[in-house]
């Protein structure tokens, strides 16, 4: 009883360093030392099955240079931006409509609705999207059925707009949630004022709500931004050969070329760009993140 008193108060005492070294160590185990032999692996090379390890930045020339590599590149970031923008433009009026419009004691029950789609495994979800927009699928059927065209549709599936909607639909209950919180810390009375003042709703959404609410905006712009570079599964799926993304050669490297170096550089060539367009989203919207 006394060594766990003395364990306690040297606890409650310390500074705290005790209480964050377990997280940090976690941190350090499972980000850092992986991120780092990463970072080395980038600069060796593979010969056959042998790795060789003289430092080189053959693998970053290559990734840079080579036109293959700039076009999934390229790809890769301008689905992101559309799924960005498509997923913030469908999660902004959920998010303002359960802030706004639905009753207090009712919130919850929404929110936990939102999160129902966590429930079904995101490879589950995909193969759901190619039944919908397969040709025998559900929306070739009923335009069939409803006699709107005469053969089915083949563009609706195994390119970059079926990639788009897919992870548009994954990634919008993340989109929606930092919205949400930013929307539920909008001081009524502004509003109030602003009406009072002669504004109209359009008016006062522009000039209140909407620079209120960019945090969460911007919180969610980067959610989904960030991840999707990286998803290799749905393009895989559903992109079809002109909707794979860089993170699909990226696998490739590693699995099957066996390239595992030139895999490493082409993730932190692309880890770089991302951080790169992050940060100057961040600093356009400094002064809408201040206030």
């Amino acid at each position: 009883m006394r060594l766990g008193a003395k364990i306690l108060k040297s606890i409650s005492g310390s500074p705290g360093y005790l209480l964050v070294s377990p997280p940090f160590a976690y941190a350090i185990l499972l980000l850092v030392i992986p991120m780092t032999a990463v970072v080395a692996l980038s600069f060796w090379t593979q010969d056959y099955i042998q790795l060789n390890r003289e430092f080189t930045f053959a693998n970053y020339q290559e990734a840079w240079t080579s036109p293959i590599y700039q076009i999934l590149m390229l790809r890769s970031l301008k689905v992101s931006f559309f799924v960005t923008l498509v997923t913030v433009t469908l999660a902004f009026p959920v998010a303002y409509y359960i802030s706004f419009h639905v009753s207090q004691s009712r919130k919850p029950l929404w929110i936990f609705l939102i999160t129902i789609p966590f429930w079904t495994s995101y490879l589950l979800r995909i193969f759901l999207w190619k039944v919908i927009l397969g040709y025998n699928g559900v929306v070739n059927g009923s335009l069939l059925e409803l006699g709107i065209i005469n053969e089915p549709l083949q563009f609706l599936l195994f390119n970059q707009g079926a990639v788009i909607l897919t992870l548009s639909h994954a990634w919008i209950p993340f989109a929606i949630l930092p919205i949400y919180v930013a929307l539920e810390k909008i001081d009524r009375s502004l509003l109030e004022a602003a009406e009072d003042l002669g504004d109209g709703p359009f008016r006062r959404f522009l000039r209140v709500t909407l620079p209120l609410a960019v945090p969460g905006i911007v919180a969610a712009s980067l959610i989904v931004f960030i991840p999707t570079i990286g998803d290799y599964v749905t393009p895989r799926l559903v992109g079809g050969p002109n909707g794979l993304l860089i993170a699909n050669m990226i696998e490739v490297q590693f699995k099957k070329a066996n390239n595992a170096p030139l895999g490493a550089a082409l993730a932190l060539t692309a880890m770089i760009i991302v951080t790169i367009i992050s940060l100057a989203f961040l600093w356009l919207n400094r002064k809408n993140l201040r206030t």
